[in-house]
């Protein structure tokens, strides 16, 4: 006949642990008479097992008796989620993926689920803004949805993204969004003992900040030969970051440069045409008509002279330009704006570019080339500062160095005595306002500790 165990047929607690503890007792007097014709390894293993049997039944005995009842009822409970999970519960589903190498945009979108269709509405919608054949590796797309709304955005630099955003059934439109950003003014400064990268870079700045320094003061300052030890820059930063904190970029607002006891002091400033460029406190451009030298960071490793000896052909004849020593690959700018006459080969100077200077009066020389910029050719049209070629030693070259040459109505003259004039200084209009914006940059950098400006763009 089967047991009952009902609850209420079932012994109470204190009732089962006396039985429990009789049977030990029992089993314990059992065990002892049999001990003395087993070995010790048994007798532990048979004492260990009645232990463990006798908690069981004193934890089983704890438990309440209603706790054996059979579950006869189902109770539905309604629970309310605090906001923050709720919220979190109609978050818009999310989907990303980077542009790799071999990509196009239709590949990378149908990674995340767009048919062929969507790909080609996507691609009209965004070509007012940003065409989607300019997409290159390191890009990210995001694709999100929430109800019957899909945005797709991607990325195009640290500031600003494109937004495809679609409704419903409808048709897709396109934006060019700015990103929010945090931004802070800060202070740097240094003194040349070594050489200048080397020091602007032991005071804290990036490689682009320092090139970007070099470009400021290089209409008045020749990086090249011009630097002593001693000199002193300070350079006031606007520092970005984005949302997670993650520093973006710098911008340059004010810089000053002692170099061989000459001050030079920079305000970055909007001009009457939209163009943002850097002027001298009287409000003059530091901008001139042509750049100190083509090459930043290098030496001069001859001079112009009508009577040198050449290296390589051993005799007397003259130079008509300057040579600057670079390691192979660096970069040479166009030192004015003009068009490109000649580009290519030219006997001794091997690779060569000429180019006449938009006055027309004045051209300019580069020669030993290792190669040049992407995309230029006889007839380019170049802008002042532009990246024209990269230092080599073809032609009749002993080591790697630029040589340049700078040409007045046709006649080679010493490019290091050209005389340069500077650009059109700040309009009448606009001048008291640069006044008051140029003592606030300048208070700041000589103060050495910038204004704790933090502002959301």
């Amino acid at each position: 006949m089967p047991r009952d165990f009902s609850p209420q047929h079932r012994p109470a607690p204190a009732d089962r642990l006396a039985q429990a503890t009789a049977l030990l007792k029992q089993a314990a007097a059992w065990l002892k008479a049999r001990a003395a014709c087993w070995n010790s390894t048994t007798v532990i293993t048979i004492a260990s097992s009645a232990v463990v049997l006798l908690l069981l039944l004193i934890i089983g005995s704890r438990v309440p008796v209603a706790a054996y009842a059979p579950q006869t009822k189902h109770e539905v409970l309604e629970v309310s989620l605090p906001d923050s999970l709720d919220r979190h519960h109609h978050r818009p589903r999310s989907r990303s993926t980077t542009i790799r190498s071999g990509d196009s945009a239709s590949t990378a979108l149908r990674r995340l689920g767009f048919s062929s269709r969507d790909v080609l509405a996507m691609a009209a919608a965004a070509k007012a803004h940003y065409p989607l054949t300019r997409v290159h590796p390191g890009q990210r797309l995001v694709r999100s949805s929430d109800g019957a709304t899909t945005t797709v955005t991607l990325d195009l630099d640290p500031l600003r993204f494109l937004q495809l955003v679609r409704k419903g059934d409808g048709g897709w439109h396109s934006t060019i969004q700015q990103r929010a950003t945090t931004s802070r003014w800060v202070t740097a400064s240094g003194t040349i003992h070594n050489n200048f990268f080397f020091d602007a870079s032991r005071a804290g700045l990036d490689d682009r900040t320092i090139v970007n320094l070099a470009y400021i003061f290089g209409w008045d300052i020749d990086f090249a030969r011009n630097l002593r030890d001693g000199d002193h820059f300070s350079v006031l930063l606007d520092e970005r970051f984005d949302s997670s904190g993650k520093p973006i970029g710098t911008t340059i607002l004010a810089a000053e440069f002692t170099n061989r006891g000459k001050t030079f002091r920079a305000i970055r400033f909007t001009n009457r045409h939209g163009e943002t460029t850097y002027y001298a406190p009287d409000g003059t451009s530091m901008r001139k008509n042509f750049l100190k030298a083509p090459v930043k960071f290098t030496r001069i490793s001859s001079r112009f002279s009508l009577a040198r000896k050449h290296p390589i052909l051993g005799y007397t004849r003259a130079h008509r330009g300057v040579d600057y020593a670079a390691p192979i690959g660096t970069p040479v700018h166009a030192v004015g704006a003009g068009t490109i006459v000649y580009l290519g080969r030219r006997g001794g100077y091997g690779r060569y570019i000429k180019i006449r200077h938009n006055d027309h009066h004045h051209a300019t020389v580069y020669g030993h080339l290792h190669g040049y910029a992407r995309g230029l050719h006889r007839g380019s049209r170049v802008k002042q500062g532009q990246i024209i070629g990269y230092v080599g030693m073809s032609g009749l070259a002993t080591g790697p160095h630029l040589h340049f040459e700078f040409h007045v109505d046709g006649r080679a003259i010493n490019p290091l005595h050209v005389k340069r004039t500077p650009s059109e200084p700040i309009s009448r209009a606009l001048r008291a306002k640069f006044n008051r914006r140029a003592k606030a940059l300048l208070t700041a950098l000589r103060q050495g500790t910038a204004p704790k400006v933090v502002a959301w763009q």
